[in-house]
C-alpha cells in the first residue's frame, strides 16, 4: 500500500516537475535591468491644464525639471527581451502644489510595468500623508515596436512612448485639488525610456 501511495504521489510531483523545467527553459531571454532613466516630455494640454488651476509642478530629488521635461533614474528591474514584458523601478518623482490653498501632491517611486497592462505606478501622498500605491499613467507602447528587443551596448533604447492619465488618478487629483478638469485619458506626453542591461559576463557559476 505505502509503495503505491508514493507512486500515485510521485506522477504528479514528476510532472508538475516537468511543467516548471520546460517554463524556466523557455524563459531564457529575461535580463536584469540595472540602471538607466526615463524622460517624459509633458504636453502642452497638461501644462495648459496645471497653469488653469494654479498648480505649480516641481520634482522630487534626483529627478531634474527643465522646459517641461523631466528625467527619472531608473534603479532596477527585470526585461523579458522577447514579449517586452518587464518592470523598471525608478527613484525621484514629481510633486503638484496648489497656489490657492497650499495643498501639495507627491507622486514618487514610478514603476513602469507591462507584465500586464502598460501603466506607471506612484506612490500617492497628499500634504505628506501616504495614500499608497495607484495606477497613474497609461502606456502606449511605440507603434513601430518589433520583437525581440536587441540591444546595442547593452542598452534597450524606447522612444514615443505614449503617456495619459489614468481615470482613478483624475478622480483622487480631482478630490484633493476641488476641482472637476483632470479627466481619464488625458495627453500627459511622451516619454524616452533608456535602459542599461545589467552585464552577467564575470557572474561566477560554481
Amino acid at each position: 500500500m505505502r509503495i503505491a501511495t508514493r507512486l500515485f504521489l510521485a506522477a504528479p510531483v514528476a510532472a508538475l516537475a516537468m511543467l516548471v523545467s520546460a517554463h524556466i527553459a523557455s524563459a531564457q531571454n529575461t535580463e536584469t535591468v540595472e540602471a538607466g532613466h526615463t524622460i517624459v516630455t509633458f504636453s502642452s494640454d497638461f501644462i495648459s491644464a496645471l497653469g488653469a488651476l494654479d498648480v505649480a509642478p516641481g520634482t522630487v530629488t534626483p529627478t531634474r525639471w527643465h522646459d517641461g521635461v523631466v528625467s527619472f533614474p531608473i534603479n532596477s528591474g527585470a526585461l523579458d527581451l522577447d514579449t517586452a514584458a518587464g518592470q523598471l523601478l525608478h527613484s525621484g518623482g514629481l510633486t503638484l502644489s496648489s497656489n490657492a490653498d497650499q495643498t501639495k501632491v507627491t507622486l514618487q517611486s514610478f514603476i513602469l510595468t507591462t507584465t500586464g497592462t502598460p501603466v506607471i505606478t506612484a506612490l500617492v501622498s497628499v500634504n505628506e500623508r501616504l495614500i499608497g500605491r495607484m495606477p497613474l499613467f497609461r502606456l502606449t507602447l511605440p507603434a513601430g515596436l518589433t520583437l525581440p528587443l536587441a540591444p546595442s551596448s547593452g542598452r534597450i533604447i524606447l522612444n514615443g512612448v505614449g503617456l495619459s492619465l489614468e481615470s482613478g488618478a483624475a478622480t483622487t487629483l480631482n478630490s484633493v485639488f476641488h476641482v472637476s478638469a483632470f479627466q481619464g485619458g488625458l495627453p500627459i506626453g511622451t516619454a524616452k525610456v533608456v535602459i542599461h542591461l545589467a552585464d552577467d559576463s564575470d557572474t561566477d557559476h560554481e
